[in-house]
């Protein structure tokens, strides 16, 4: 008969992060624990399974083709739990329930909040609890247990393959190209992206909103020049309207400003990819389904 209480679930979570996180003191860090009590219950759990889970490496550990082995079957395990507790959560709460988002700045007000309005109608039993969180950080939060469903932009996102998290594509958000009142092309019948190689640009020094702008540009055959570096929208939106440069804008971000022309881009219009994701087998759960059935409709909204 197998030995079924060798299989310590909360030690094999300590060895997943462990993998996904590098090293003891950012493992313990993520589970807030100490790095000598992470070590010990590793010790622990290699002991119960009678095979060698970590291997030194310098300062750093890596893990043995057993450990990997034993993650391979954990996975399905993880899965079937988040499973039950959504089965669990269903059948106890019905339609009742929190659930916890972690959402880039922008998708909070253009699909968080119209989402939430929607439920307070339709589902009242159902809370949701916004973090505001960077489109990668999300994804950090999700994965650790923090928050039970990540929106994020796509190219921040883990691979669809990731077997942590069920991904689903919300939306294809349209980049429109902001123009000061006054610029000779604002009025233009046709705009297009290469028409504008010679200009200043405005955005972020890095970061995804950088590799957006960089890569739209690069797609329409030249490399922007960075006349000017900001992250927050209202403060490139206000060096657009001065006239100190242009700069690529998502839709669901654009705010109306008197001095700002936004123009629709002609040819192949650049998009960011928007998804939200929940941890493999969670998306079963009601409370969670209901909100991201809720997005997705704030998503066709906006596509509309």
């Amino acid at each position: 008969m197998a030995e079924y209480d060798k299989w310590d679930i909360r030690k094999l979570e300590i060895l997943r992060t462990l993998r996904e996180r590098g090293t003891v003191t950012a493992t313990a860090q993520a589970l807030l624990m100490t790095p000598s009590a992470v070590s010990q219950q590793l010790t622990n759990l290699a002991k119960q399974l009678g095979v060698t889970l970590l291997e030194a490496q310098g300062r750093r550990v890596r893990l043995t083709d057993a450990a990997e082995l034993v993650l391979r079957h954990a996975a399905a395990v993880f899965e079937q739990l988040e499973r039950a507790d959504a089965e669990l959560a269903a059948y106890t709460h019905g339609e009742v329930g929190e659930v916890r988002v972690g959402a880039f700045s922008t998708a909070v007000p253009a699909l968080v909040v119209p989402a939430v309005r929607a439920l307070r109608a339709t589902r009242p039993g159902i809370f949701v609890q916004v973090r505001e969180a960077e489109a990668a950080e999300a994804y950090e939060l999700l994965g650790a247990g923090a928050v039970d469903l990540a929106l994020s932009l796509a190219a921040q996102a883990p691979s669809a393959a990731d077997p942590r998290f069920t991904r689903v594509p919300l939306l294809a958000d349209p980049l429109d190209l902001a123009l000061p009142h006054g610029h000779a092309l604002a009025a233009a019948p046709v705009v297009r992206l290469a028409d504008f190689a010679a200009e200043p640009w405005i955005f972020g020094g890095s970061g995804p909103w950088s590799d957006i702008t960089r890569g739209a540009c690069e797609a329409a055959g030249f490399s922007p020049h960075q006349g000017h570096s900001a992250a927050g929208w209202t403060a490139i939106l206000a060096m657009v309207e001065a006239g100190m440069g242009v700069a690529l804008v998502p839709r669901m971000a654009a705010v109306r400003r008197e001095g700002v022309v936004m123009r629709e881009l002609a040819g192949e219009r650049p998009h960011r990819h928007v998804v939200a994701a929940v941890r493999r087998g969670a998306e079963e759960g009601a409370a969670v389904g209901f909100v991201l059935g809720a997005l997705r409709e704030a998503a066709g909204g906006l596509g509309r």
